[in-house]
């Protein structure tokens, strides 16, 4: 069974400091002022930053599941999720870590 958007917004939402904007044709969760999350409605996925070590860590998981953003998001750690596929308590692991990440300083 697909895990809908709303079960998407409501553990994400659960972490705190978390606001929901427009973002192109999508919409994004950001925290932080920074976009962690984009929701991809009609594809049933959501894009979450990764960094590039956490994606290495979901991927072989299961690739039809967590894979890159096919450009050069994806190198840096951008993730799809197939929302059909995903357990739920590792859709709350990764919005987790993406979250997270929102809040950690840029490297120079």
């Amino acid at each position: 069974m697909a895990i809908d958007m709303d079960t998407v917004r409501q553990i994400a939402f659960s972490f705190g400091d978390v606001e929901e904007t427009d973002h192109f044709h999508l919409r994004a969760l950001k925290a932080n002022k920074k976009i962690f999350t984009t929701l991809w409605q009609q594809e049933q996925r959501i894009m979450v930053k990764l960094s590039p070590t956490d994606q290495s860590l979901f991927h072989p998981y299961d690739p039809t599941i967590f894979f890159p953003v096919p450009n050069k998001w994806g190198l840096q750690g951008c993730t799809f999720v197939d929302l059909t596929k995903v357990r739920k308590d590792m859709l709350r692991d990764v919005i987790f870590l993406a979250h997270e990440r929102a809040f950690l300083k840029k490297e120079k």
